[in-house]
């Protein structure tokens, strides 16, 4: 039983350490969390809680030999 309870101790503290990785990874692409992402925008990962990482999205540039 005291096994139990050290594993269920260890479980509550680590996380939200796992919550704060996705977020932090979402920073570095440089996303934002939201529940959903916008037209111009597109899912790259997952943060806490459900919230999805949007990366707004760079249009191409056209080539001016083809112009």
């Amino acid at each position: 039983m005291k096994r139990f309870i050290f594993l269920f101790a260890v479980l509550l503290f680590l996380v939200p350490a796992k919550n704060s990785f996705f977020d932090k990874k979402c920073l570095k692409l440089k996303g934002r969390c939201v529940n959903s992402c916008a037209k111009n925008e597109e899912l790259v990962a997952l943060c806490q809680k459900t919230l999805r990482c949007c990366v707004t999205l760079q249009p191409c540039e056209k080539n001016k030999d083809n112009d």
